[in-house]
């Protein structure tokens, strides 16, 4: 008698706990999938956050899922949070693409670039009268960006070497910023003689005001060459990634709600690319020994 009493008690609590674990079952299922996404931080936290900002909330609308946008401290730490699948798209530039393709044994795909990123440039900048070209830079002190950026390290150092100048040999001293935003702040405030960013930053801070271009001036621009992508896990789900492709394509500038998305991302319309776009980029930092 006494054991059948147990058992009527056990039934409800038992039918409780497995509808318990049947909403808790559902909740997770039904829970909204999210894309995480980053960027190489090439600019300040504040900045990148301002950009992606109405970008983040368009892709959302266009996948109908969340999209939330996590900073990251350093440019490895982009390429490790891709491969190593806490992130699902990362704004690379071509070396953090190259590095990232490297590293995860071409498991990660380019899907859109800027069109302005076909022919994309350096910019190298001083406050001195007595540069005026490459050579000039002879035991001068220097400023690159990030050591893994595109625009503010290899590229540069590549022209510089095809110039017959050796950072590590020729240069006084060189210092390694860690953004563009910070090299311009470096030339400008006198902390080294010259430095080298990527155009479109330049281009941005003159027009914002954020530097003087009379006491800083540009004496080189760079040959054109591929750099920025959006770049996605080899593994996300097909159908996906062409909904997120397809989302970057539509954006028009001809609208104004698009047009002020591609403003903020400095771009005139998105196209797409692929990973031969960057075999220049792969063999600059190779010959540069950036590259292991």
């Amino acid at each position: 008698m006494t054991r059948l009493t147990s058992f009527k008690s056990i039934k409800p609590f038992a039918a409780t706990l497995f509808a318990s674990l049947a909403l808790l079952a559902s909740s997770l299922t039904l829970a909204e999938p999210v894309l995480r996404v980053s960027a190489i931080p090439d600019e300040s936290p504040t900045e990148l956050q301002r950009k992606f900002a109405p970008l983040g909330e368009y892709l959302g609308q266009k996948l109908g899922m969340k999209v939330e946008f996590t900073p990251v401290t350093d440019y490895a730490a982009s390429v490790e949070g891709l491969i190593n699948g806490k992130l699902d798209m990362v704004w690379f530039g071509g070396f953090t693409f190259v590095q990232a393709k490297v590293r995860s044994h071409d498991r990660v795909i380019p899907l859109v670039q800027r069109a302005e990123d076909e022919q994309f440039k350096s910019v190298f900048i001083t406050t001195r009268d007595d540069i005026h070209a490459l050579k000039d830079l002879k035991g001068k002190t220097f400023a690159f960006g990030s050591e893994s950026s595109t625009s503010g390290h290899l590229m540069p150092r590549s022209f510089l070497l095809a110039a017959h100048v050796d950072p590590d040999a020729d240069m006084k001293r060189i210092a390694f910023s860690g953004a563009h935003d910070a090299t311009v702040a470096a030339v400008a405030g006198g902390k080294v003689d010259a430095g080298a960013l990527n155009i479109s930053v330049w281009e941005k801070l003159v027009s914002q005001g954020k530097v003087d271009a009379k006491v800083v001036r540009v004496f080189y621009t760079t040959p054109g060459y591929y750099d920025y992508n959006w770049t996605v896990r080899a593994d996300m789900a097909p159908a996906l990634r062409e909904k997120l492709a397809n989302a970057f394509l539509a954006l028009d500038k001809n609208n104004a709600n698009d047009k002020a998305i591609l403003d903020l991302q400095r771009a005139s319309r998105f196209i797409r690319t692929k990973a031969g776009n960057y075999d220049a980029i792969e063999t600059a930092a190779r010959s540069a020994g950036l590259l292991k």
